[in-house]
């Protein structure tokens, strides 16, 4: 629900109070954004990336091993140091897959936060549970 004009005009009037008031909280601020942050390590990874090659390249044309094997760990190095930010930055924007069509016990459903340990220990202890009460809470077989 978007804010009223004049709301949205009250609320750029402090922010730019705030930034000439401020300036070192506004860049703190800024630095914190997770996208800025992940813009950084993207930008930073491509340099790696590209000083890699070029290790690469030099490696080859001077016939030296060394110089090839630096390259090479300064290409594979950044980009999976890439894949592995962009994959958190894009887990942190899109909300995680819910599994509203699956069958899950009653105290095993999701809570906000919850740990994947937790829950695994929560879908022990109501295994436990049933298992005190006879024969794991399954039925029993009928032998003939």
């Amino acid at each position: 629900m978007p804010l009223p004009e004049d709301e949205q005009r009250q609320l750029q009037e402090i922010e730019q109070a705030l930034c000439r008031d401020d300036p070192n909280f506004v860049r703190l601020m800024r630095a914190t954004n997770p996208r800025v942050r992940y813009e950084r390590k993207l930008k930073r990874a491509l340099f790696g990336v590209v000083i890699g090659i070029g290790l690469l390249a030099a490696g080859a044309v001077t016939h030296r091993v060394y110089l090839e094997a630096a390259g090479v760990v300064l290409v594979l190095l950044p980009l999976v140091g890439a894949v592995v930010s962009w994959r958190r930055y894009a887990a942190s924007v899109r909300p995680a897959r819910s599994g509203a069509g699956t069958k899950t016990a009653k105290s095993t459903k999701r809570r906000p936060g919850q740990t994947r340990r937790a829950r695994m220990m929560e879908r022990m202890e109501e295994r436990w549970r049933r298992r005190q009460q006879g024969n794991g809470g399954m039925p029993r077989r009928t032998r003939n």
